[in-house]
């Protein structure tokens, strides 16, 4: 078995558990020992990260070759337009190379916590919403995609990885579910070369700090 914690990550949060400046990391959320985050996620975007304490299961989850999908809430600045929407679902170039399409559908405001620090919006300009899914996941890509359509991100929350979401998790807590591995693949460390694992049906609740 292995530990898997669903963390809602606050903003101007670092994805790591150490930092030499002062800054909030994952560790002044999670005292779990032995864990470690399969993947990352911006300092200055919120919500869910991911930590396990296998191997196997955290390559699972972080490397791009198994296109596990990741869906975002984002507050664009402007009305976002249907081109816009329309080139996000198609792909577009960034300067790392063309991205893969994308699932982008323009919804209403959704019921989040507020960010401390509130979004500085101004007030002759409207801003919007979109959830967007991508099965990549370069540096800052969200952003990068929605400034290149002329829609520059103010707000971004990581709503789910896979079939794991942040529903029920406020900001800077946790729940720990146990993840079933097939008996026959032996256990690695975190950051080893993994295979692909199964997601159990149970979890364990654990009380959030």
């Amino acid at each position: 078995m292995a530990t898997l914690i669903l963390l809602n990550k606050p903003f101007h949060t670092l994805c790591q558990f150490s930092d030499g400046q002062g800054r909030k990391t994952l560790a002044d959320y999670v005292d779990v020992p032995g864990v470690y985050p399969a993947g990352r996620l911006d300092y200055d975007s919120e919500g869910l990260v991911l930590l396990t304490d296998d191997g196997s299961l955290q390559h699972r989850i972080a490397s791009p070759r198994q296109k596990m999908a990741k869906t975002y809430l984002v507050q664009v600045e402007g009305r976002i337009s249907d081109d816009a929407l329309n080139r996000l679902r198609l792909g577009l170039e960034l300067k790392d190379g063309p991205t893969r399409p994308a699932e982008a559908r323009r919804i209403n405001a959704p019921e989040l916590w507020p960010r401390i620090p509130p979004v500085r919006e101004r007030a002759n300009i409207p801003t919007s919403w979109l959830e967007l899914t991508l099965t990549e996941g370069r540096n800052r890509q969200v952003r990068r995609m929605t400034a290149a359509t002329g829609f520059p991100t103010l707000r971004l929350v990581r709503w789910r990885i896979g079939d794991w979401t942040l529903e029920g998790l406020a900001p800077g807590t946790y729940r720990t579910q146990t993840v079933h591995l097939p008996s026959a693949t032996a256990r690695r460390r975190p950051g080893a070369p993994g295979q692909r694992h199964r997601k159990p049906p149970r979890q364990h609740h654990r009380k959030p700090h």
